[in-house]
């Protein structure tokens, strides 16, 4: 096949835990040809969507991991398959990349994840479609709603929902003389909406990331574990990933979500499980292939790949 990779920047890559790398290793080792653009290789032009492709070899090294030929405008249904890879933030600039995509879609390219269903599931709101298994949870700009809330609760998170990595992620309890500001800032005085969560104390043990793929539950996942100190067990804020298998619990979220994700176009969901609950749908670019694969031996990016030759 022919697989074209929408990424940030490959020099920005770090290999040893990058999932875009993997699921591009796991591709080449099946003998299948590699393309590489970002958002600005984007263009509609002449009433086609193209990109501008580089054939992307990958050299085996760790340094001077690949090489690119030559970039050229390509209609995008020429390609097997596009995985949209960006990370984000979510921002305007990814909007019109789905934008743009959906275009191509109706014109016989197969994106995944799908355009529309990136949209559609906000990584922080998508939990509302499930709400049986979340924990309590307020959205809104109203710093009135989130006092309340903290006072019903004692001990919340806030958060921004477009956000990665665990950035600007709060944790604030009843008497904390800084909620007053945390409310502020984060809501930019009520100009922006945010996301309030019951503080769940099992994120001691880990945040874990549940993997989805083609609908199925990959049979482990990672619990990224808080460093001494910090809330956020998110491996961008200093967290160690930590593979374990599916409890019952996990297994019967993700297989209860796993059927309405492929159903929307969402071939690969990474769930955000603490002790219980759901904290999280994401769907633009979700990572802990590498992770996984290197504790448990389980090759994830076989299983994608298996997945997506299905689809296409």
């Amino acid at each position: 096949m022919k697989l074209a990779f929408i990424v940030d920047p490959l020099d920005e890559f770090k290999l040893e835990k990058d999932t875009t790398y993997a699921i591009m290793l796991e591709a080449a080792a099946r003998g299948h040809a590699l393309y590489a653009l970002q958002q600005h290789d984007l263009a509609w032009h002449k009433l086609n969507v193209t990109g501008y492709a580089a054939r992307l070899h990958l050299t085996g090294e760790t340094s001077a991991w690949y090489r690119l030929d030559p970039p050229v405008e390509t209609p995008l249904e020429q390609f097997d398959a596009v995985l949209m890879r960006k990370d984000p933030p979510f921002d305007m600039e990814y909007v019109y990349s789905t934008y743009l995509l959906e275009i191509a879609e109706r014109r016989g390219a197969k994106i995944y994840n799908r355009p529309q269903a990136i949209r559609d599931y906000n990584e922080k709101m998508a939990i509302a479609r499930f709400a049986e298994f979340t924990a309590p949870t307020l959205v809104t700009r109203r710093a009135a709603l989130l006092h309340g809330f903290l006072q019903e609760h004692g001990d919340i998170i806030l958060k921004p929902l477009d956000g990665m990595g665990g950035t600007s992620v709060f944790r604030v309890r009843v008497g904390d003389p800084n909620v007053n500001v945390i409310v502020e800032t984060l809501t930019g005085n009520g100009q922006r909406t945010i996301m309030a969560q019951r503080y769940i104390p099992e994120i001691s043990a880990g945040d874990k990331r549940v993997l989805v793929i083609g609908g199925e539950p990959v049979p482990f996942c990672l619990a990224r574990i808080p460093k001494a100190g910090e809330t956020r067990g998110n491996l961008a804020a200093g967290g160690t990933g930590v593979a374990r298998q599916l409890t019952a619990r996990d297994r019967a979220i993700a297989e209860t979500l796993g059927p309405h994700l492929a159903a929307a176009g969402l071939l690969l969901v990474g769930l955000d499980v603490i002790g219980d609950y759901l904290t999280e749908v994401n769907v633009t670019s979700p990572t802990c292939f590498r992770e996984i694969t290197q504790q448990t031996g389980f090759n994830v990016s076989s299983m994608l790949l298996n997945s997506l030759e299905k689809l296409v």
